[in-house]
C-alpha cells in the first residue's frame, strides 16, 4: 500500500516570473481542482494524525496526507475553505517563536514576505479540525546548527504550540528538507510521532515514519501530472 503525502506551502497569485520559490504558490483555482478531483476519485484527504493509523499498517484504505508547511496567513484563508468543503483534514506545520509574523527567513534570497497565521487564525484552523505541527521554533537549518541548538528548535518548538493553542502537536516537518540521523532522533527523543522531509516519492507503512517522503505539488503541477502522482509511481521515480 503506497500513502501519497501531498506537499504544498502557499495559496495565492504566483509572484512574476523570476521571482524566487515562485514554483511553491499554487493558485487557489488548482488546489480547489486538485482537492475536487480527491474527492471524486474517492480518496479521503488525511492530516498526519488521521493518516497514523494508515502509516503503521494499521489500516487500509484509499487516503492521502495532505500537509502545509509554514503556516501561511493564506492557507487559512484560501485552502481551508476547500478542505471543509470536501470534508478533508490537514496539517499545517508551524513556525512556532512566529506566530502573526512573515516569512522572514526568505527575505535575503528575494522571496516576498507574506503574513503568517496568527493566534487567532490558528484557533480557526484548529476549530475546523485541522491540525498543527512543529516546523522548529524559527525556520532553522538544523544542519547548520550544534546538536544543543538543534534539538532546542525541535524540542522548544512543540512545547510552545501546545501551550499557545492548547492542542496536542504530534507531527514535525525538517526545515528545507535539511537532517541527518541524529536529528531524526531528536525528533523521537522530543516525542514526535512522525517526521516529513523533503525528499520526493510516496510513503508506505515499511518506511521509517521520521524520514516520509512527501509528494510535491507546485504552482506548474497540472492536473494530469497530479492525478499521475497520486495514482502512479511517478513521484516515486523524481525522488
Amino acid at each position: 500500500m503506497s500513502i501519497p503525502i501531498l506537499m504544498y506551502h502557499q495559496f495565492d497569485t504566483p509572484p512574476a516570473r523570476g521571482t524566487p520559490l515562485r514554483g511553491l504558490v499554487v493558485s487557489p483555482a488548482s488546489f480547489a481542482r486538485q482537492m475536487f478531483f480527491l474527492k471524486y476519485m474517492g480518496y479521503r484527504g488525511l492530516s498526519m494524525r488521521d493518516l497514523e493509523p494508515y502509516l503503521k499498517g494499521e489500516r487500509r484504505g484509499r487516503v492521502v496526507g495532505i500537509t502545509f508547511d509554514d503556516g501561511y496567513q493564506n492557507n487559512v484563508q484560501n485552502a481551508l475553505p476547500v478542505l471543509k468543503k470536501h470534508g478533508f483534514t490537514a496539517t499545517c506545520y508551524a513556525v512556532s517563536s512566529m506566530t502573526g509574523a512573515v516569512n522572514s527567513w526568505d527575505r535575503d534570497i528575494g522571496v516576498a514576505q507574506k503574513p503568517l497565521m496568527t493566534a487567532n487564525d490558528w484557533h480557526v484552523w484548529l476549530d475546523s479540525g485541522m491540525e498543527v505541527g512543529s516546523h522548529t521554533r524559527t525556520h532553522a537549518d538544523l544542519s547548520k546548527l550544534s546538536a544543543e541548538a538543534a534539538f532546542d528548535e525541535i524540542d522548544a518548538s512543540r512545547h510552545e504550540l501546545e501551550d499557545e493553542l492548547g492542542c496536542e502537536v504530534r507531527h514535525f516537518c525538517y526545515p528545507y528538507g535539511r537532517f541527518d540521523a541524529t536529528h531524526c532522533q531528536m525528533v523521537r527523543q522530543a516525542g514526535y510521532i512522525t517526521a516529513t522531509t523533503t525528499r520526493r516519492g510516496q510513503a508506505r507503512p515499511s518506511d521509517d515514519l521520521y524520514t516520509l517522503r512527501r509528494v510535491l505539488v507546485a504552482r506548474a503541477t497540472t492536473l494530469i501530472q497530479f492525478a499521475l502522482k497520486i495514482m502512479t509511481s511517478y513521484e516515486d521515480r523524481r525522488g
